[in-house]
């Protein structure tokens, strides 16, 4: 059977304690703990001994992880007028101020170089979410000139 032990310093984040408070414990005698190399492991039976209640099952176990995707995507346009460039600035801040549920992390940011007739828009955000905006600004690239 697998004893459960845990550090000084999970006890000290258990109790609401300085970590040194508990060392001196254990170094008093006050709390029950085995020393492995140079580190105290205070065993599950004994925690709930000194505290005088049941002690919760560890925080690593409860601890469920949620997949979390990205993409980080630079788009340059070449060749764009300032009313395009500004039709499609207009759009995606339109597109970042009414987000879909799972957006939270959408973030976009265009730079205009008239000299240059140059269009840099960076996303960040979901896949999904960075699809969307891909479709938006090649919807306004793609529109017959006026």
């Amino acid at each position: 059977m697998r004893q459960e032990l845990f550090t000084a310093d999970e006890v000290a984040d258990r109790l609401g304690l300085h970590v040194r408070t508990v060392r001196n414990y254990v170094r008093d005698g006050r709390l029950h703990a085995v020393r492995i190399g140079k580190q105290y492991r205070i065993a599950r039976a004994d925690l709930e001994a000194f505290t005088g209640s049941p002690v919760e099952a560890a925080v690593r176990d409860a601890v469920t992880r949620h997949r979390h995707v990205e993409a980080s995507s630079i788009v340059d346009v070449d060749a764009v007028d300032p009313d395009t460039a500004s039709r499609v600035s207009t759009l995606l801040t339109g597109a970042t101020a009414h987000r879909r549920e799972g957006d939270e992390r959408l973030r976009i940011e265009t730079i205009y170089d008239e000299q240059r007739a140059h269009l840099k828009i960076v996303v960040l955000g979901s896949l999904a979410t960075s699809a969307h905006i891909f479709s938006l600004i090649n919807a306004v690239l793609e529109e017959p000139d006026r």
